[in-house]
């Protein structure tokens, strides 16, 4: 199944608009009082979800032993393997995993489900709906956009770093397998990223058994390594993390940068919320994937104490040597898994982007009939191909992409943790202790590690800042370019109550009906003007339509469409959808009988506006803003196709316009 995804408009082509992507209107919070959530997930049982879960959402997190304990140790700061360093390290792994992703994100952050769905764009949407504020609200829009764009820079390395630390685990088999590791690696991604149009559900049931046979054999190993040394599970103890900070203060903050990536992947079970829901992803993570790290940690952990040398490769060393090459092809297969976490949340972000007017149109295909939230974005998917591509040829080793490993997640959880306190403070109106209490321990925990990862900047970590910030730039543009084409737009519109006292009734009219897709609400649509510049004449029936889009993901259909009867034929309609809904333009016109009566197909015109832009110095953005925003205008979805209009029917007509 191949449908198209909307969002609440393009001025450039005429078609449709909201006032501003995160200002809500009343309609849209009756909406969301109103609203279930509509995902599909109640179609299927709890238990098929979790192990969809498993396979899918918590491949990120899971893969983390693999490399977290190793560059911890042996990365770009040495440590010494001693009880102090081992067991402190292991406390703060312990402590991170019940703080940031049992308590924030499990308990807490997947709380905040705009309807369902999840990510930096829907907590933006929720939050904003409920402030006043202006000013408080462009905060939280630079914080959710800079989120946005830190969650696809990591979305960037997580596919690179996970894949090659599992392929090099052939050098632990033998030596002379190195040769082998880039091409091995860089034809297993591409396999990954050719399968995703197959669909989220269809690859969580194929991935979801294997990483549940993943985490049960790393529990087995971590067994085995507890076993050497049963006296690690005394590590569990916070005071030897505080310990470790009061003996060795600089150490301790350095390895923080490394530490992080034993979390690494949280963020993706916020974005990826909607695929599954949170029922789902917390009986995953609390019956199987936390137990099963946390064995595994225990079990490097207590290895290293008992022999030092395995620092070099803690993970593959857990196991036997007769077991350690099905291990490897075990551990590639779940890393494959772990790269599907980034790349359904880059989707499902894509199109809440696209939504909420942040994005141009993009095609975006549903892949399941029941469940909404499963989709594919082949140009997203395709782009970051190219740049993981990019990153294995360029880094070549997994220790080298660590260095750049952990700054955009962490970046992206410090803003949640920012995000959390408006919403616990504004929208959930939590008691100012609790809700103080749980913000600072968030920011304090993200803080620390953010802030400890940046010193990684020099060493790699500038290439996922680069690439967050070409995404902001991207996303800030397109949302402010449409702001001003809306006001330029509206100094030429023509009011239309005078449109309809001095033009109409003195213009020949024809049979049929004409739908005119306007980009505001107020005023004649530029599509209507020039059409009677040229030709003269008008239909029977005419109808102004306006899509918008709310800040929710899912509008029910007694809601959505809005009529208003202008009197000589005319009418004008607002069609609201959320943002994770399509728009059918024909298919709501279809269930509509309120504008004159029904909508006859053959019987029914669309006319688009395509204005050509043209960069000039009048206020706005600058320059080079102007002509990157023209060029994305130029290369978005034809409007025809993105609001699934008949080809035939359709009549586009163009001028240009200077922003």
């Amino acid at each position: 199944m191949d449908r198209n995804t909307t969002q609440d408009g393009v001025p450039p082509d005429g078609t449709a608009t909201n006032e501003s992507p995160v200002s809500g209107t009343e309609a849209a919070a009756a909406a969301s009082e109103s609203h279930e959530e509509g995902h599909g997930h109640e179609k299927e049982g709890l238990a098929t979800l979790a192990v969809g879960a498993i396979g899918v959402v918590f491949g990120d997190i899971g893969t983390s032993p693999l490399y977290s304990f190793k560059e911890t140790f042996v990365g770009h700061h040495l440590m010494k393997v001693d009880q102090l360093h081992v067991f402190g390290v292991l406390s703060i792994v312990f402590w991170t995993m019940i703080v940031i992703v049992t308590v924030k994100y499990l308990f807490l952050v997947l709380r905040a489900d705009n309807k369902g769905e999840g990510g930096s764009l829907a907590l933006l949407a929720l939050v904003s709906r409920c402030m006043s504020d202006r000013r408080w609200t462009y905060v939280m829009s630079v914080f959710g956009l800079t989120a946005t764009a830190l969650f696809f820079g990591d979305a960037m390395i997580t596919p690179a770093v996970s894949v090659l630390s599992a392929v090099e685990g052939l050098t632990v088999v033998h030596p002379g397998f190195e040769r082998f590791v880039l091409p091995i690696s860089i034809a297993i991604l591409i396999g990954l990223f050719a399968i995703q149009s197959r669909g989220t559900a269809a690859m969580g049931k194929l991935f979801g058994p294997v990483m549940m046979f993943y985490f049960l054999t790393i529990a087995i190993l971590g067994v085995i390594g507890i076993m050497e040394t049963p006296g690690i599970l005394w590590a569990l103890n916070p005071l030897h993390a505080l310990r470790f900070f009061a003996d060795d203060p600089l150490m301790a903050y350095l390895a923080l940068g490394s530490i992080v990536l034993a979390v690494t992947g949280a963020e993706a079970l916020y974005a990826d919320m909607g695929h599954f829901g949170r029922p789902a992803i917390m009986a995953a993570w609390l019956c199987l994937a936390f137990p099963c790290l946390l064995l595994n940690y225990l079990g490097q952990a207590a290895m290293m104490m008992h022999r030092p040398e395995t620092v070099a490769n803690p993970f593959f060393m857990l196991a036997p040597d007769a077991l350690r090459l099905p291990l490897v092809l075990l551990a590639t297969a779940a890393t494959v898994i772990a790269s599907q976490a980034v790349i359904s949340g880059a989707f499902s972000v894509s199109q809440q982007a696209v939504q909420l007017g942040y994005l141009p149109r993009i095609r975006i295909r549903h892949t399941s009939a029941s469940a909404a939230g499963q989709i594919y974005v082949p140009m997203i998917n395709w782009t970051l191909l190219g740049l993981v591509v990019m990153l294995v040829l360029g880094f070549r080793t997994s220790g080298n992409l660590a260095s750049a490993y952990g700054i955009a997640n962490t970046g992206t959880m410090f803003i949640t943790s920012c995000m959390f306190g408006v919403l616990a403070f504004q929208v959930w109106k939590w008691p100012a202790p609790i809700a103080g209490f749980f913000t600072c321990l968030f920011l304090l925990v993200d803080g620390a590690y953010f802030t400890s990862n940046m010193t990684k900047i020099p060493d790699g970590g500038w290439f996922p800042l680069l690439g967050a910030s070409i995404t902001f730039t991207i996303l800030s543009t397109w949302s402010s370019g449409r702001r001003i084409m809306r006001d330029r737009l509206a100094e030429d519109s023509m009011p239309f109550d005078i449109f309809l006292g001095s033009v109409c009734q003195k213009v020949r009219r024809v049979a049929g009906t004409s739908v005119f897709l306007a980009s505001n609400a107020e005023g004649i649509p530029p599509a209507l003007l020039h059409n009677l510049k040229h030709n003269h004449i008008l239909h029977d029936r005419v109808v102004v339509l306006t899509v918008e889009t709310q800040n929710v993901p899912h509008v029910p259909p007694e809601k959505r469409r809005e009529v208003e009867d202008l009197g000589h034929g005319f009418y004008r309609m607002i069609i609201r959808i959320g943002f994770m809904d399509e728009a059918n333009v024909p298919a709501e016109l279809g269930a509509e009988t309120r504008a004159g009566g029904p909508f006859k197909p053959m019987e029914t015109s669309y006319f688009l506006a395509r204005q050509t832009l043209i960069a000039s110095k009048r206020p706005g953005m600058a320059i080079w803003r102007e002509k990157l925003f023209a060029w994305m205008v130029r290369n978005a979805e034809s409007a025809m196709v993105f609001f699934r209009l008949p080809t035939n029917r359709v009549i586009e007509l163009g001028s240009q316009l200077e922003i």
